[in-house]
């Protein structure tokens, strides 16, 4: 019988009330869970505003224990409920650590672990090095209900490595939930397009398709660079193996983008590419060198 799974990427506008932006993604969910979606991605930290404009302590109190939090207990409840697994993004506190992490929630509820975001961004609008440590999970796949699946948070999905890493364990899907948008330091420049092209590079080098979160609207929280909020640039999607987008938002819509793949064929296609076949590991010391010649 043939492997296939459905996956669905989600794109809305939050606001300052975490149980509105929870009530909003539930809606979502449901919506992608009726349209027959088995894997249904949130975007990045969706419980409330993106705070990292600015460097303000008042935010620490924001974070939870992962297993805790409260965006991860209303999506474990919905998960059991329409048996649809939701990788959930959140601010989590480990003791006196802070992680942007991801929790995995297999279909019927379980918890299936974390993953602390690796590549944390510093600079103006994304100030995330004062409010998480570097992620100490290192890249992980997880054998949920539906698939293999492999998760980046955000700045992750600007590296191949990171791609590949979770290729090689076996991921056949690879999902990045987002929070990105406006550059404060320059109003003339616009992301989206590279945004959007790099992850469609992970898809053709790894043979797999690709599913993108990211948020829209201009958000209250004011950035110093330019005294007004950011404003996110949507552009949500869903690439399939060859890097084509075959599902795909603008800046602007709301709503939940819904595509089907099948397993089988993409695992028998990806080995006769050869990518995985050819690689020459021994080359690639520089890759793991932080200053090469």
């Amino acid at each position: 019988m043939t492997r296939t799974v459905k996956v669905a990427a989600l794109q809305t506008a939050y606001g300052p009330d975490m149980a509105a932006n929870i009530a909003r993604t539930e809606k979502l969910v449901r919506e992608a869970a009726a349209s027959g979606a088995q894997i249904i991605l949130p975007s990045e930290l969706f419980q409330g505003e993106y705070f990292c404009v600015a460097q303000e302590e008042k935010w620490f109190a924001t974070a939870y224990p992962w297993r805790t939090h409260p965006a991860v207990l209303a999506m474990q409840q919905l998960a059991r409920e329409l048996d649809v697994v939701i990788p959930t993004s959140i601010y989590e506190a480990e003791g006196p650590h802070y992680f942007n992490s991801l929790v995995v929630i297999d279909a019927g509820g379980e918890l299936l672990g974390v993953y602390r975001k690796s590549h944390i961004p510093d600079g103006p609008g994304y100030q995330e090095k004062y409010y998480f440590r570097p992620g100490d999970t290192g890249f992980k796949v997880w054998d949920t209900k539906y698939a293999r699946i492999g998760i980046g948070i955000c700045w992750d999905q600007w590296y191949p490595e990171a791609a590949r890493a979770m290729a090689l364990q076996g991921a056949e899907v690879l999902f990045y939930p987002t929070a990105i948008g406006s550059e404060p330091h320059d109003s003339e420049l616009d992301t989206a397009a590279p945004w959007q092209r790099v992850m469609q590079g992970h898809a053709v080098a790894n043979v797999i398709p690709v599913v993108a979160s990211n948020r829209i609207g201009t958000e209250s929280l004011i950035s110093p660079q330019n005294g007004q909020g950011q404003t996110f640039y949507g552009h949500s999607f869903i690439a399939n193996n060859r890097g084509d987008l075959v599902k795909s938002f603008g800046a602007a819509e709301e709503g939940v983008l819904v595509a089907e793949f099948d397993l089988d064929y993409l695992k028998t296609h990806r080995a006769a590419w050869g990518f995985f076949r050819d690689r020459r590991p021994e080359l690639y010391a520089a890759l793991a060198n932080p200053r090469p010649a």
